[in-house]
């Protein structure tokens, strides 16, 4: 006969993993968009979950005796799942400060569009832009692996029983805001540069010659500027994204 002793044994740990690596994915950038189907992620998660559980369980607090014991472990797990993804999806936020910024100096702040990689919310155009590509780079790019890989990790210094490291998590979401803005705006800076430099050019343009429509003249020309701009300087600008939300898994894989 058959002892299925070790059942509850074997769902207490495979749940416990489940509260962390399934909230991460919930939110995490790339695995975790709006735009790829509920099941999917839930299946994704389970899988992923399944392959870690052989190499975590050894690190994961006997059963307790009591249910809200249980239930007080899985909340902590939850938590720490959910800051890990809050801190990736934070990381590449900067999109949608670049976005702005190069729309509003580029005249196409006007242009609105449903961004996919911020829950659908209406942004300029440029950002959905940036956002998406910057999420099929990461696909391409194989950085989804190392978000994996952060999850892992957080495993080993956020052991599951002991007091998390709660403060060191909200330093590290400070730290991770004060990023984003700064690689927002250095990946906006040119076009920060081109439109104080071609704003300053049509005003001294329209005190030389009132009779002028600088309007006119203006409206297309910083459209048309903006636009071989970002043509020229779109890889360095996602080069720089990405060089961020990297170094962001790094720390979280240092925590």
């Amino acid at each position: 006969m058959v002892s299925l002793n070790w059942l509850p044994e074997t769902a207490y740990f495979y749940l416990l993993i489940f509260a962390r690596v399934g909230s991460a994915l919930m939110i995490i950038p790339a695995l975790g968009e709006g735009s790829i189907p509920a099941r999917m992620r839930l299946t994704f998660a389970l899988a992923l979950c399944l392959v870690m559980y052989p190499i975590v369980q050894p690190l994961l607090p006997a059963p307790p005796t009591e249910v809200m014991g249980v239930l007080a472990l899985l909340l902590v797990e939850i938590a720490i799942g959910l800051s890990i993804g809050a801190i990736a999806r934070l990381a590449v936020s900067g999109a949608q400060v670049a976005g702005a910024v190069i729309a509003s100096q580029s005249g196409l702040a006007v242009a609105q569009a449903a961004d996919p990689t911020n829950g659908g919310a209406q942004g300029a155009l440029i950002g959905a832009f940036i956002s998406f590509l910057g999420v099929a780079l990461i696909f391409a790019l194989d950085l989804h692996h190392v978000a994996i890989s952060a999850i892992h990790d957080s495993y080993m210094m956020l052991r599951p029983g002991e007091a998390p490291m709660f403060g060191d998590l909200a330093e590290l979401v400070l730290n991770t805001i004060a990023g984003a803005f700064v690689v927002g705006v250095q990946m906006s800076a040119p076009f920060i540069v081109f439109g104080l430099v071609f704003s300053l050019g049509m005003g001294i343009l329209s005190r030389l010659m009132p009779q002028l429509q600088v309007f006119f003249i203006a409206m297309p020309a910083t459209v048309s500027v903006g636009l071989i701009l970002m043509a020229l300087l779109l890889s360095s600008m996602m080069g720089l994204y990405l060089m961020h939300y990297e170094g962001v898994l790094a720390q979280l894989r240092g925590l």
